[in-house]
């Protein structure tokens, strides 16, 4: 498999596509003003305990206070019967050094833990950590003894003391003793300064900020199968190239300026596929499709055959249909960043060989994904359930903001509706106020239908109160407005 990242910055907004096989699987979008602060370090000041919740709110110089559990600030590992209350824990004007877990997403502030990481290219030192360990995504057992004997040897090798445990990433499967060792190096130097800016940093302040998003793309998502990542601003390839040279040595030779006349992100219809992102349906090349419909708690998935009719019989054809399903809903779910519980509604399968054929296709089509994912199969009522990690908004979360008109509902009441609730205004008014004339002011719609379809009900109405009804059309209000003026 080949894949490309491209990189497109402005001075506002900083745009990533991440291409394999010519198609596009992921997007990631950071503007000036909303950028990203997940792994973000902060000295914050806890501003409300919630012993309840077991939870407590910390100003750390962001619009909205971020919130922490108890768990999140007792020692990792901690039993639960020796868990404690956050009120022993946490008190109200308390300094506490935080790290962000989760963005602030929609109405809810950033998540915060007190177990500090910082990454880099092949490791994450933890300096609360008491041990080592190894990524789950390196499956083979040799590699990952290899790889725990290579952190002890290289921890024995460092000139700065060691006082918490790493995590080896998955990029580091395959590397030397020296590729480590000089991660381990950097991470220690930079943990060093973060201690400093501990003690000396007011509260609250960010004491840590990570990467920006190109380098961070940089040092997440490069792979040996990334043949090229082309950045269109000659003065962050610069940047990026220094970054490379120093951390990356390897990545150098993939990393391009790209100078050409067109946009980068026309290249592979990257514009048009992120555009297709922000839509309910998914269109599958066997003419069957999918409706993705986000919501607060979660998002479902409904898988239809559409004009898909197969060759054989049916089963076949349903059979065909969710494997096709399978593999598109994996790459959906990194694309638009889709995160929390997803219920996923396969066309229902007689056969049961068929049922684990599509379940263990989209297990490792979720495989490529970075996030962490995990299937709990088939429920009772036929559904597959899981769960994907999320740490930033959606894609649709990003690019979009609820309807004005709808309030985000996607749908409006009928005109119809509208003229009923106007005529019981009108009745609400009269029993209150003792008006000589009513004015309604709506839209074209709402007007054009009390006119001819209501008409009837408009005379019986002015009959009843002994008000004349008069009507106005206003073209910039919304079909779901209007105003009752009393004249």
């Amino acid at each position: 498999m080949s894949g490309e990242v491209l990189i497109n910055l402005t001075p506002m907004e900083t745009r990533v596509a991440v291409v394999e096989n010519g198609v596009l699987q992921e997007a990631f979008i950071e503007r000036s003003r909303r950028r990203g602060i997940v792994g973000n370090i902060y000295k914050g000041k806890v501003v409300r305990v919630l012993p309840g919740m077991q939870a407590a709110f910390v100003d750390i110089g962001l619009d909205r206070a971020a919130f922490i559990h108890a768990h999140e600030v007792m020692p990792p590992g901690t039993p639960a019967e020796d868990q404690v209350s956050i009120g022993h824990l946490l008190h109200e004007g308390q300094s506490l050094v935080v790290q962000v877990t989760k963005d602030p997403i929609g109405s809810k502030g950033a998540r915060l833990t007190t177990h500090l990481s910082v990454p880099s290219r092949y490791l994450v030192y933890m300096p609360d950590a008491p041990h080592h360990g190894v990524s789950q995504r390196i499956e083979d057992d040799r590699e990952r003894e290899r790889l725990r004997g290579l952190i002890e040897e290289a921890q024995a090798q460092q000139t700065l003391e060691v006082t918490g445990g790493f995590i080896v990433r998955t990029a580091a499967e395959g590397v030397g003793l020296e590729e480590l060792a000089s991660d381990m190096h950097f991470l220690l130097r930079l943990w060093r300064k973060v201690s400093e800016r501990k003690v000396t940093a007011p509260a609250p302040s960010v004491i840590y900020d990570d990467l920006p998003l190109f380098m961070r793309t940089l040092r997440d998502v490069m792979r040996d199968e990334i043949e090229k990542v082309r950045i269109d601003s000659r003065e962050n390839y610069i940047k990026l190239i220094e970054f490379a040279e120093e951390f990356m040595p390897d990545a150098v030779e993939r990393i391009e300026h790209y100078a050409g006349e067109r946009p980068i992100f026309d290249l592979y219809s990257v514009e048009d596929e992120i555009h297709k992102a922000l839509g309910r349906k998914v269109q599958l090349k066997s003419g069957g499709y999918l409706v993705i419909d986000p919501t607060e708690a979660m998002t479902t998935i409904d898988v239809n055959t559409g004009g898909y009719v197969g060759h054989r019989n049916l089963e076949e054809t349903i059979f065909k249909t969710n494997l096709e399903a399978a593999t598109a809903i994996a790459r959906q779910l990194r694309l638009r960043n889709l995160g929390g519980i997803i219920i996923i509604d396969f066309i229902d399968m007689e056969d049961p060989e068929h049922q684990r054929q599509v379940l263990r296709m989209l297990e490792k089509s979720l495989e490529r994904d970075h996030a962490k994912t995990k299937c709990t199969g088939v429920t009772e009522l036929g559904l597959v359930q899981l769960t994907r990690k999320r740490t930033r908004e959606s894609l649709e979360q990003t690019l979009c903001e609820a309807c004005s008109t709808c309030g985000g509902r996607g749908t409006l009441k009928t005109p119809e509706t509208v003229c009923y609730e106007i005529f019981r205004e009108i009745l609400r008014e009269e029993r209150a106020y003792n008006a000589e004339t009513y004015m309604v002011l709506a839209s074209q719609e709402v007007v054009d239908r009390l006119l001819d379809e209501e008409s009837a009900a408009v005379a019986d109405l002015e009959e009843f109160i002994g008000k004349p009804i008069r009507f106005q059309v206003e073209a910039h209000y919304s079909q779901e407005q209007y105003d009752i003026v009393l004249m």
